[in-house]
């Protein structure tokens, strides 16, 4: 993977890496891994990839969690890394900050995202990072989507500064992610757009009920069976 910013010479010292996040139990998913749901018949794990290889990010990391034996076989064909959280049910944070400490020491700004938004594409990982290379002095560049009600409600991925990424591998759970957010609001620089791909991801079933009635588009399960293996969290 290369950055699209290095090869049109627009920032030749710039380098972005990509922590995709895929651990969780699923649990309301029924216990199975969400990320290997299929729209057009390409798994949403797979999707996420091809969406950072195509906006050009220069490395990822895959963190892993439950079922991660099933999520490896899907992501085999890609150039990445593959990290498992041996305590997934510790939270999010915990999964951030093992990806943040298998990427390369030097790039100059990270991407945090899911492995379940299933309407993300590579022109959204770009208009990311160009938001980050506009941002001024903040440390993080955050989606933000307006909603049917009106109100701005933040999206994903995000994407860090090399400062905040240190912080947060150093930090403990609770002063990272979400947390930090709330503790830092001056140092995030909000993306409001209102592309809903930032703000689309899935966790139930009437989420995979809602997206189908709002796109027109479904999402299905594999063929293979996709029963939770022994030790995962189930329906």
């Amino acid at each position: 993977m290369g950055c699209i910013y290095k090869a049109n010479g627009l920032n030749s010292r710039m380098t972005v890496g990509a922590v995709l996040l895929a651990a969780g139990a699923a649990s309301r998913m029924g216990g199975r891994p969400k990320c290997l749901l299929e729209l057009g018949g390409v798994p949403l794990v797979m999707r996420q990839l091809i969406a950072l290889s195509g906006a050009g990010v220069d490395e990822v990391v895959v963190v892993l969690g439950h079922y991660a034996e099933q999520i490896e076989t899907a992501v085999a064909p890609f150039p990445i890394t593959l990290v498992r959280n041996p305590s997934p049910d510790d939270g999010q944070a915990s999964s951030v900050r093992l990806g943040l400490q298998a990427l390369s020491p030097g790039l100059d700004a990270v991407i945090v995202a899911l492995a379940d938004q299933p309407m993300i594409d590579a022109s959204d990982i770009t208009t990311l990072i160009s938001a980050y290379r506009k941002r001024g002095d903040k440390s993080m560049v955050v989606p933000r989507v307006q909603s049917a009600d009106g109100k701005w409600v933040p999206g994903n991925p995000v994407i860090l500064s090399a400062d905040l990424r240190q912080q947060w591998q150093a930090a403990e759970d609770d002063g990272m992610c979400r947390s930090w957010r709330k503790q830092h609001p001056e140092m995030i620089e909000w993306l409001d757009t209102n592309n809903r791909h930032y703000a689309t991801d899935i966790d139930t079933p009437e989420d995979l009920q809602r997206f189908e009635a709002e796109t027109g588009h479904a999402l299905v399960w594999p063929s293979a069976s996709l029963a939770a293996p022994n030790g995962a969290v189930g329906a």
